[in-house]
Protein backbone atom coordinates (compact mmCIF):
# COMPACT_ATOMS: atom_id res chain seq x y z
CA UNK A 1 0.00 0.00 0.00
CA UNK A 2 1.35 3.76 -0.98
CA UNK A 3 1.97 6.59 1.15
CA UNK A 4 -1.04 8.01 -0.42
CA UNK A 5 -3.41 4.69 -0.11
CA UNK A 6 -2.14 5.05 3.80
CA UNK A 7 -3.37 8.99 4.04
CA UNK A 8 -6.91 8.96 1.58
CA UNK A 9 -7.89 5.17 1.73
CA UNK A 10 -11.19 6.08 0.15
CA UNK A 11 -10.05 9.07 -2.27
CA UNK A 12 -10.80 9.21 -5.16
CA UNK A 13 -9.32 11.54 -8.11
CA UNK A 14 -10.41 14.83 -7.69
CA UNK A 15 -12.81 14.18 -4.92
CA UNK A 16 -11.30 17.00 -2.71
CA UNK A 17 -10.66 20.07 -3.78
CA UNK A 18 -8.29 21.04 -0.74
CA UNK A 19 -5.11 19.59 0.54
CA UNK A 20 -5.75 16.60 2.86
CA UNK A 21 -4.41 17.28 6.13
CA UNK A 22 -2.40 14.07 5.52
CA UNK A 23 -0.56 15.57 3.43
CA UNK A 24 0.75 18.40 5.92
CA UNK A 25 1.74 15.53 8.03
CA UNK A 26 3.30 13.81 5.70
CA UNK A 27 5.70 16.80 4.94
CA UNK A 28 6.22 17.33 8.41
CA UNK A 29 7.39 13.94 9.41
CA UNK A 30 9.66 14.12 5.96
CA UNK A 31 11.38 17.00 7.45
CA UNK A 32 12.21 15.54 10.66
CA UNK A 33 13.12 12.55 8.71
CA UNK A 34 10.70 9.86 10.84
CA UNK A 35 7.78 8.13 10.34
CA UNK A 36 4.65 9.16 11.16
CA UNK A 37 4.76 6.02 13.07
CA UNK A 38 7.23 7.02 15.44
CA UNK A 39 6.81 8.33 18.69
CA UNK A 40 9.06 11.21 17.66
CA UNK A 41 6.63 12.57 15.07
CA UNK A 42 4.45 12.61 17.90
CA UNK A 43 5.99 14.69 20.23
CA UNK A 44 7.33 16.93 17.56
CA UNK A 45 3.28 17.49 16.25
CA UNK A 46 2.59 18.36 19.99
CA UNK A 47 5.46 20.49 20.30
CA UNK A 48 4.19 22.76 17.60
CA UNK A 49 0.86 22.68 18.58
CA UNK A 50 -0.67 26.77 19.27
CA UNK A 51 -3.09 24.75 21.37
CA UNK A 52 -1.58 22.49 23.58
CA UNK A 53 -1.60 24.80 26.63
CA UNK A 54 -5.13 24.43 27.06
CA UNK A 55 -5.12 20.64 27.80
CA UNK A 56 -3.96 22.29 31.41
CA UNK A 57 -7.01 23.87 31.98
CA UNK A 58 -8.84 20.83 32.04
CA UNK A 59 -8.72 18.00 34.71
CA UNK A 60 -7.10 14.88 32.96
CA UNK A 61 -8.24 11.73 34.28
CA UNK A 62 -5.01 9.27 35.47
CA UNK A 63 -5.07 5.41 34.67
CA UNK A 64 -5.14 4.98 38.64
CA UNK A 65 -8.59 6.91 38.80
CA UNK A 66 -10.44 5.27 35.76
CA UNK A 67 -9.24 1.56 36.35
CA UNK A 68 -9.10 1.79 40.40
CA UNK A 69 -7.35 -1.46 41.16
CA UNK A 70 -6.79 -3.25 38.29
CA UNK A 71 -3.38 -1.28 37.16
CA UNK A 72 -1.45 -4.65 36.03
CA UNK A 73 -1.59 -3.30 31.81
CA UNK A 74 -0.79 0.49 32.63
CA UNK A 75 1.48 2.78 34.33
CA UNK A 76 -0.87 3.79 36.92
CA UNK A 77 0.43 7.83 36.96
CA UNK A 78 -0.03 8.12 33.26
CA UNK A 79 -2.90 10.22 31.76
CA UNK A 80 -5.53 7.63 30.49
CA UNK A 81 -6.22 8.42 27.02
CA UNK A 82 -10.08 10.38 26.56
CA UNK A 83 -11.45 9.98 23.61
CA UNK A 84 -15.11 10.39 24.57
CA UNK A 85 -15.51 13.97 24.02
CA UNK A 86 -18.18 13.18 21.47
CA UNK A 87 -20.16 11.95 24.72
CA UNK A 88 -18.73 13.94 27.63
CA UNK A 89 -15.90 16.54 27.47
CA UNK A 90 -13.52 16.90 30.31
CA UNK A 91 -13.86 19.25 33.64
CA UNK A 92 -12.50 22.51 32.95
CA UNK A 93 -10.31 22.56 36.39
CA UNK A 94 -12.24 26.00 36.83
CA UNK A 95 -15.54 24.41 37.16
CA UNK A 96 -15.33 24.01 40.58
CA UNK A 97 -13.66 27.26 41.72
CA UNK A 98 -17.12 28.79 40.02
CA UNK A 99 -19.31 26.83 41.46
CA UNK A 100 -18.15 27.37 44.51
CA UNK A 101 -18.77 31.23 44.64
CA UNK A 102 -22.49 30.25 43.45
CA UNK A 103 -22.73 27.70 46.39
CA UNK A 104 -21.41 29.95 48.81
CA UNK A 105 -23.56 33.07 47.50
CA UNK A 106 -26.28 30.95 48.18
CA UNK A 107 -25.31 29.90 51.87
CA UNK A 108 -24.68 33.45 52.49
CA UNK A 109 -27.34 35.54 50.80
CA UNK A 110 -30.02 33.57 50.02
CA UNK A 111 -32.63 34.56 47.63
CA UNK A 112 -30.55 38.07 47.59
CA UNK A 113 -28.38 35.54 44.75
CA UNK A 114 -30.38 36.06 42.24
CA UNK A 115 -29.74 39.79 41.83
CA UNK A 116 -26.61 40.25 44.39
CA UNK A 117 -23.61 39.02 45.07
CA UNK A 118 -20.40 37.86 43.52
CA UNK A 119 -20.37 35.64 40.26
CA UNK A 120 -23.46 35.84 38.05
CA UNK A 121 -26.97 36.61 39.20
CA UNK A 122 -29.41 34.37 39.49
CA UNK A 123 -31.61 35.63 37.21
CA UNK A 124 -29.13 36.43 34.55
CA UNK A 125 -27.51 33.59 34.48
CA UNK A 126 -27.77 32.55 31.09
CA UNK A 127 -27.75 35.87 30.01
CA UNK A 128 -24.40 36.24 30.95
CA UNK A 129 -23.24 33.62 28.96
CA UNK A 130 -24.93 33.08 25.45
CA UNK A 131 -23.08 36.29 23.86
CA UNK A 132 -20.09 33.79 24.18
CA UNK A 133 -22.60 30.39 23.14
CA UNK A 134 -23.65 32.94 20.02
CA UNK A 135 -20.00 32.82 18.95
CA UNK A 136 -19.52 29.51 19.27
CA UNK A 137 -22.13 29.01 16.58
CA UNK A 138 -22.07 31.67 14.60
CA UNK A 139 -25.05 33.22 15.86
CA UNK A 140 -25.97 36.77 16.49
CA UNK A 141 -26.98 38.36 19.92
CA UNK A 142 -30.93 37.70 20.30
CA UNK A 143 -30.26 34.53 18.44
CA UNK A 144 -28.94 32.19 21.28
CA UNK A 145 -30.89 31.31 24.71
CA UNK A 146 -29.51 28.97 26.98
CA UNK A 147 -32.07 26.65 28.34
CA UNK A 148 -33.63 23.12 29.26
CA UNK A 149 -32.41 20.04 28.00
CA UNK A 150 -32.08 19.57 24.16
CA UNK A 151 -34.79 17.06 23.39
CA UNK A 152 -36.62 19.58 25.34
CA UNK A 153 -35.97 22.74 23.28
CA UNK A 154 -36.48 20.68 20.07
CA UNK A 155 -40.00 19.89 20.60
CA UNK A 156 -40.50 23.21 21.84
CA UNK A 157 -39.15 24.66 18.33
CA UNK A 158 -41.35 22.04 16.62
CA UNK A 159 -43.92 23.10 18.34
CA UNK A 160 -43.66 26.63 16.18
CA UNK A 161 -41.92 25.28 12.71
CA UNK A 162 -44.34 22.25 12.42
CA UNK A 163 -47.45 23.06 11.57
CA UNK A 164 -48.34 20.32 9.18
CA UNK A 165 -51.21 20.65 6.17
CA UNK A 166 -52.84 18.69 4.10
CA UNK A 167 -50.35 19.48 1.61
CA UNK A 168 -47.19 19.70 3.60
CA UNK A 169 -47.17 17.35 6.71
CA UNK A 170 -44.06 15.35 6.54
CA UNK A 171 -40.91 15.99 7.96
CA UNK A 172 -36.86 15.01 7.03
CA UNK A 173 -34.29 13.79 8.69
CA UNK A 174 -31.91 10.79 8.06
CA UNK A 175 -32.27 7.52 8.35
CA UNK A 176 -30.59 7.06 11.92
CA UNK A 177 -31.21 9.90 13.29
CA UNK A 178 -30.59 9.81 17.01
CA UNK A 179 -33.42 8.11 18.85
CA UNK A 180 -34.45 10.78 21.05
CA UNK A 181 -34.47 12.96 17.59
CA UNK A 182 -36.62 10.56 15.59
CA UNK A 183 -38.57 9.87 18.80
CA UNK A 184 -39.38 13.73 18.98
CA UNK A 185 -40.30 13.75 15.04
CA UNK A 186 -42.64 10.60 15.92
CA UNK A 187 -44.44 12.40 18.65
CA UNK A 188 -45.22 15.83 16.95
CA UNK A 189 -46.73 14.27 13.82
CA UNK A 190 -49.10 11.79 15.90
CA UNK A 191 -49.79 14.94 18.04
CA UNK A 192 -50.94 16.51 14.88
CA UNK A 193 -53.24 13.64 14.16
CA UNK A 194 -50.64 12.41 10.90
CA UNK A 195 -49.08 8.95 10.93
CA UNK A 196 -45.43 8.86 11.40
CA UNK A 197 -45.36 5.87 8.79
CA UNK A 198 -46.40 8.34 5.74
CA UNK A 199 -45.25 11.88 7.59
CA UNK A 200 -41.68 11.06 8.86
CA UNK A 201 -39.56 10.85 5.52
CA UNK A 202 -36.00 9.31 6.42
CA UNK A 203 -33.27 9.76 3.94
CA UNK A 204 -31.28 6.40 3.89
CA UNK A 205 -27.43 5.27 2.66
CA UNK A 206 -27.43 3.83 -0.54
CA UNK A 207 -27.32 0.17 -0.49
CA UNK A 208 -23.74 -1.05 1.00
CA UNK A 209 -22.86 2.46 2.17
CA UNK A 210 -23.20 3.72 5.76
CA UNK A 211 -23.00 7.51 5.22
CA UNK A 212 -25.54 10.04 3.16
CA UNK A 213 -24.12 11.26 -0.21
CA UNK A 214 -25.30 14.92 -0.36
CA UNK A 215 -26.78 14.37 -3.55
CA UNK A 216 -29.20 12.19 -2.68
CA UNK A 217 -30.23 13.85 0.13
CA UNK A 218 -30.62 17.51 -2.43
CA UNK A 219 -32.56 14.91 -4.79
CA UNK A 220 -34.71 13.68 -2.10
CA UNK A 221 -35.84 17.34 -0.85
CA UNK A 222 -36.13 18.24 -4.72
CA UNK A 223 -38.28 15.00 -5.29
CA UNK A 224 -40.21 15.62 -1.98
CA UNK A 225 -40.68 19.23 -1.21
CA UNK A 226 -43.73 20.00 -1.87
CA UNK A 227 -44.85 17.47 1.03
CA UNK A 228 -42.42 18.52 3.56
CA UNK A 229 -43.38 21.18 6.55
CA UNK A 230 -39.82 20.61 8.19
CA UNK A 231 -36.15 19.25 7.56
CA UNK A 232 -33.90 18.60 10.79
CA UNK A 233 -30.75 16.66 10.08
CA UNK A 234 -27.99 16.49 12.67
CA UNK A 235 -25.14 18.61 11.86
CA UNK A 236 -22.88 16.01 12.40
CA UNK A 237 -24.13 12.39 12.83
CA UNK A 238 -23.28 10.68 16.28
CA UNK A 239 -23.38 6.79 14.79
CA UNK A 240 -20.96 7.70 11.53
CA UNK A 241 -19.45 11.31 12.61
CA UNK A 242 -20.43 12.33 9.53
CA UNK A 243 -20.80 16.29 8.55
CA UNK A 244 -23.40 17.37 7.18
CA UNK A 245 -23.48 20.71 4.59
CA UNK A 246 -26.13 22.02 6.34
CA UNK A 247 -25.66 25.71 4.27
CA UNK A 248 -26.68 23.29 1.44
CA UNK A 249 -29.04 21.41 3.10
CA UNK A 250 -30.81 24.70 4.48
CA UNK A 251 -30.57 26.34 0.39
CA UNK A 252 -32.28 23.60 -1.21
CA UNK A 253 -35.30 23.26 1.51
CA UNK A 254 -35.81 27.12 1.24
CA UNK A 255 -36.63 27.09 -2.58
CA UNK A 256 -39.14 24.44 -1.86
CA UNK A 257 -40.62 25.83 0.98
CA UNK A 258 -39.20 24.06 3.99
CA UNK A 259 -38.41 25.07 7.13
CA UNK A 260 -34.85 23.79 7.91
CA UNK A 261 -33.44 23.63 11.05
CA UNK A 262 -30.73 20.93 12.78
CA UNK A 263 -29.73 19.15 15.94
CA UNK A 264 -25.88 20.26 16.87
CA UNK A 265 -25.38 17.96 19.39
CA UNK A 266 -22.32 16.72 17.87
CA UNK A 267 -21.55 19.68 16.08
CA UNK A 268 -21.29 22.60 18.18
CA UNK A 269 -17.55 23.15 19.69
CA UNK A 270 -16.77 20.68 17.17
CA UNK A 271 -16.83 22.48 13.71
CA UNK A 272 -17.22 25.92 12.61
CA UNK A 273 -20.59 26.86 12.39
CA UNK A 274 -22.19 29.68 10.81
CA UNK A 275 -26.01 29.61 11.69
CA UNK A 276 -26.81 32.84 10.84
CA UNK A 277 -24.89 33.46 7.65
CA UNK A 278 -26.52 30.10 6.80
CA UNK A 279 -30.14 31.37 7.65
CA UNK A 280 -30.53 28.42 9.30
CA UNK A 281 -34.25 28.55 10.79
CA UNK A 282 -33.80 26.96 13.61
CA UNK A 283 -31.21 25.06 16.02
CA UNK A 284 -30.56 23.06 19.07
CA UNK A 285 -27.69 21.46 20.93
CA UNK A 286 -26.41 20.39 24.26
CA UNK A 287 -23.18 21.42 25.91
CA UNK A 288 -21.65 18.72 28.02
CA UNK A 289 -19.98 17.40 24.81
CA UNK A 290 -17.60 18.96 22.38
CA UNK A 291 -18.63 22.41 24.71
CA UNK A 292 -17.33 20.40 27.77
CA UNK A 293 -19.97 21.13 30.68
CA UNK A 294 -21.15 19.09 32.72
CA UNK A 295 -23.17 16.12 32.41
CA UNK A 296 -26.81 16.49 31.64
CA UNK A 297 -26.06 20.32 31.87
CA UNK A 298 -28.15 23.40 30.23
CA UNK A 299 -28.89 22.78 26.75
CA UNK A 300 -29.49 25.44 23.89
CA UNK A 301 -31.76 27.04 21.18
CA UNK A 302 -31.01 28.96 18.34
CA UNK A 303 -33.65 31.37 16.33
CA UNK A 304 -32.63 32.75 13.57
CA UNK A 305 -33.18 36.70 13.52
CA UNK A 306 -35.53 36.18 10.40
CA UNK A 307 -38.06 34.86 13.06
CA UNK A 308 -37.44 37.22 16.16
CA UNK A 309 -41.16 38.88 16.22
CA UNK A 310 -42.79 35.79 14.68
CA UNK A 311 -46.55 34.92 15.86
CA UNK A 312 -45.79 30.85 15.12
CA UNK A 313 -48.03 29.05 18.08
CA UNK A 314 -45.48 28.03 21.58
CA UNK A 315 -45.32 27.04 24.63
CA UNK A 316 -45.00 30.05 27.04
CA UNK A 317 -43.74 30.91 30.51
CA UNK A 318 -43.14 33.48 32.90
CA UNK A 319 -39.57 33.69 31.73
CA UNK A 320 -40.25 34.32 28.31
CA UNK A 321 -41.40 37.65 29.57
CA UNK A 322 -39.55 40.66 29.29
CA UNK A 323 -37.48 41.09 32.22
CA UNK A 324 -38.48 44.83 32.49
CA UNK A 325 -41.90 44.21 32.95
CA UNK A 326 -41.95 40.30 34.54
CA UNK A 327 -42.26 41.40 38.02
CA UNK A 328 -45.00 43.32 37.43
CA UNK A 329 -46.93 40.36 38.11
CA UNK A 330 -50.30 41.12 36.13
CA UNK A 331 -50.63 38.28 33.42
CA UNK A 332 -50.60 40.43 30.36
CA UNK A 333 -47.42 39.23 28.61
CA UNK A 334 -45.04 40.73 27.58
CA UNK A 335 -43.37 38.56 25.56
CA UNK A 336 -39.03 38.74 24.39
CA UNK A 337 -38.37 38.80 21.32
CA UNK A 338 -36.41 36.20 19.39
CA UNK A 339 -34.47 33.56 21.60
CA UNK A 340 -35.36 35.04 24.81
CA UNK A 341 -39.32 34.33 24.42
CA UNK A 342 -38.57 30.47 23.87
CA UNK A 343 -38.14 30.81 27.40
CA UNK A 344 -40.29 28.94 29.90
CA UNK A 345 -38.65 28.45 33.20
CA UNK A 346 -35.97 30.38 35.08
CA UNK A 347 -32.27 28.89 34.13
CA UNK A 348 -30.13 26.61 36.69
CA UNK A 349 -27.76 28.64 38.67
CA UNK A 350 -25.61 25.70 39.31
CA UNK A 351 -25.37 24.31 35.91
CA UNK A 352 -24.56 28.49 34.57
CA UNK A 353 -20.98 28.53 36.32
CA UNK A 354 -19.72 24.63 34.47
CA UNK A 355 -20.55 26.67 30.89
CA UNK A 356 -18.58 29.74 32.21
CA UNK A 357 -15.98 27.63 32.51
CA UNK A 358 -15.47 25.65 29.25
CA UNK A 359 -16.42 28.89 27.16
CA UNK A 360 -13.32 30.84 28.53
CA UNK A 361 -11.34 28.14 27.14
CA UNK A 362 -13.36 28.67 23.90
CA UNK A 363 -12.38 32.26 24.51
CA UNK A 364 -8.78 31.53 24.29
CA UNK A 365 -8.68 30.42 21.01
CA UNK A 366 -11.11 30.41 17.81
CA UNK A 367 -13.42 28.02 15.89
CA UNK A 368 -11.19 28.45 13.05
CA UNK A 369 -7.67 27.46 15.34
CA UNK A 370 -9.93 24.29 16.81
CA UNK A 371 -10.79 23.19 13.65
CA UNK A 372 -7.18 22.98 12.15
CA UNK A 373 -6.01 21.20 15.25
CA UNK A 374 -8.56 18.27 14.48
CA UNK A 375 -8.15 18.06 11.20
CA UNK A 376 -4.33 16.91 11.56
CA UNK A 377 -5.59 14.68 14.40
CA UNK A 378 -7.89 12.78 13.30
CA UNK A 379 -6.02 12.86 9.77
CA UNK A 380 -3.34 11.04 12.02
CA UNK A 381 -5.52 8.84 13.94
CA UNK A 382 -6.98 8.09 10.18
CA UNK A 383 -3.50 7.36 8.76
CA UNK A 384 -2.24 5.16 11.52
CA UNK A 385 -5.34 3.07 12.03
CA UNK A 386 -5.33 2.47 7.57
CA UNK A 387 -1.30 1.74 7.99
CA UNK A 388 -1.74 -0.74 10.67
CA UNK A 389 -4.57 -2.28 9.67
CA UNK A 390 -6.10 -1.36 6.73
CA UNK A 391 -6.31 -4.75 5.26
CA UNK A 392 -9.14 -5.74 3.13
CA UNK A 393 -8.59 -9.85 4.66
CA UNK A 394 -10.11 -10.26 7.61
CA UNK A 395 -8.71 -12.83 10.71
CA UNK A 396 -8.07 -16.73 9.57
CA UNK A 397 -6.78 -17.88 12.93
CA UNK A 398 -9.21 -20.35 14.80
CA UNK A 399 -6.70 -21.68 17.26
CA UNK A 400 -4.51 -19.89 20.27
CA UNK A 401 -1.31 -20.74 18.02
CA UNK A 402 -2.56 -19.13 14.67
CA UNK A 403 -3.31 -15.32 16.90
CA UNK A 404 0.43 -14.47 17.12
CA UNK A 405 1.10 -15.10 12.84
CA UNK A 406 -2.92 -14.17 11.59
CA UNK A 407 -2.78 -10.95 14.83
CA UNK A 408 -1.39 -9.21 11.42
CA UNK A 409 -4.77 -9.67 9.17
CA UNK A 410 -7.40 -7.73 11.99
CA UNK A 411 -9.32 -5.23 9.84
CA UNK A 412 -10.37 -2.44 11.17
CA UNK A 413 -12.82 -0.75 8.61
CA UNK A 414 -13.47 3.50 9.25
CA UNK A 415 -16.49 4.31 8.29
CA UNK A 416 -16.27 8.09 8.75
CA UNK A 417 -15.79 9.69 5.59
CA UNK A 418 -12.21 10.29 4.73
CA UNK A 419 -12.99 13.84 3.46
CA UNK A 420 -12.30 16.11 6.34
CA UNK A 421 -14.75 18.05 5.05
CA UNK A 422 -17.29 15.50 5.78
CA UNK A 423 -16.42 14.81 9.48
CA UNK A 424 -15.53 16.24 12.53
CA UNK A 425 -13.17 14.88 15.33
CA UNK A 426 -14.44 11.38 15.44
CA UNK A 427 -13.96 8.59 13.64
CA UNK A 428 -16.34 5.41 14.08
CA UNK A 429 -14.76 2.24 13.56
CA UNK A 430 -15.78 -1.71 13.14
CA UNK A 431 -14.04 -4.37 13.52
CA UNK A 432 -13.24 -8.13 12.10
CA UNK A 433 -13.27 -9.65 15.45
CA UNK A 434 -16.33 -8.89 17.96
CA UNK A 435 -16.39 -5.00 19.47
CA UNK A 436 -17.67 -6.08 22.25
CA UNK A 437 -14.09 -7.89 22.99
CA UNK A 438 -12.67 -5.12 21.58
CA UNK A 439 -13.65 -2.65 23.84
CA UNK A 440 -13.22 -4.26 26.99
CA UNK A 441 -9.53 -4.59 26.24
CA UNK A 442 -9.40 -1.19 25.41
CA UNK A 443 -11.01 -0.08 29.03
CA UNK A 444 -8.57 -2.42 30.57
CA UNK A 445 -5.80 -0.23 29.31
CA UNK A 446 -7.57 2.85 30.19
CA UNK A 447 -8.74 3.96 26.58
CA UNK A 448 -11.85 5.78 27.57
CA UNK A 449 -13.91 5.74 23.92
CA UNK A 450 -17.43 4.62 23.54
CA UNK A 451 -19.72 1.78 22.14
CA UNK A 452 -22.82 2.02 19.69
CA UNK A 453 -24.41 -1.09 18.86
CA UNK A 454 -24.72 -2.56 16.48
CA UNK A 455 -21.07 -2.63 15.69
CA UNK A 456 -19.32 0.70 16.24
CA UNK A 457 -16.41 2.11 18.28
CA UNK A 458 -16.33 5.24 18.41
CA UNK A 459 -13.01 7.55 19.20
CA UNK A 460 -13.57 10.53 19.06
CA UNK A 461 -9.73 13.38 19.90
CA UNK A 462 -11.35 15.99 20.90
CA UNK A 463 -8.73 19.00 20.03
CA UNK A 464 -9.47 21.69 23.44
CA UNK A 465 -7.14 18.59 25.35
CA UNK A 466 -6.61 15.42 22.98
CA UNK A 467 -2.72 15.55 21.50
CA UNK A 468 -0.95 13.28 19.14
CA UNK A 469 0.73 11.43 21.51
CA UNK A 470 -2.36 10.27 23.18
CA UNK A 471 -3.21 9.08 19.46
CA UNK A 472 0.35 7.16 19.67
CA UNK A 473 -0.41 5.91 22.78
CA UNK A 474 -4.07 4.65 21.72
CA UNK A 475 -2.56 2.81 18.69
CA UNK A 476 -0.27 0.88 21.29
CA UNK A 477 -2.77 -0.04 23.36
CA UNK A 478 -5.25 -1.16 20.31
CA UNK A 479 -2.67 -3.47 19.41
CA UNK A 480 -2.73 -4.92 22.88
CA UNK A 481 -6.60 -4.96 22.81
CA UNK A 482 -6.57 -6.79 19.41
CA UNK A 483 -4.31 -9.77 20.07
CA UNK A 484 -5.79 -9.94 23.69
CA UNK A 485 -9.26 -9.91 21.94
CA UNK A 486 -8.32 -12.46 19.15
CA UNK A 487 -6.94 -14.57 21.67
CA UNK A 488 -9.78 -14.96 23.68
CA UNK A 489 -11.85 -15.10 19.92
CA UNK A 490 -9.93 -18.10 19.33
CA UNK A 491 -10.45 -19.57 22.49
CA UNK A 492 -13.87 -19.64 22.77
CA UNK A 493 -13.45 -21.17 18.90
CA UNK A 494 -11.15 -24.38 20.19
Amino acid sequence: MSDDEKCLPNRKKGKFEATHPCDELKRIAKELNCDMTDSQFAKHMDSIDPLSSLRRDFHYPKMKEVLGTDLSLVDPEEDCVYFCGNSLGLCPKNTKKYMDVELDKWAKMGVQGHLQGEGMPWAKCDECLDGDMAKLVGGRPGEVAIMNGLTVNLHLLLISFYRPTPKRHKIMCEGKAFPSDHYTFQSQINLHGYDPESSLLCVEPREGEMTLRMEDILAKIEEEGDSIAVICFSGVHYYTGQLMDMEAITRAGHAKGCYVGFDMAHAAGNVPLYLHDWEIDFACWCTYKYINSSAGCLACIFLHEKHKNNDFPKLLGWWGHRFDTRFEMNNELDLHPGAYGYRVSNPAGLLCPPIKASLEIFNKTSMEEIRAKSKLLTAYLEYRITERYGLTNEMSGNTVEQVDRDFQHVHVHIFTPSDPEQRGAQLSLSFSVDISYVFKELEKRGVICDERKPSVIRISPAPLYCSFQDIHRFMEYLDQALKAAAVTVASEQK
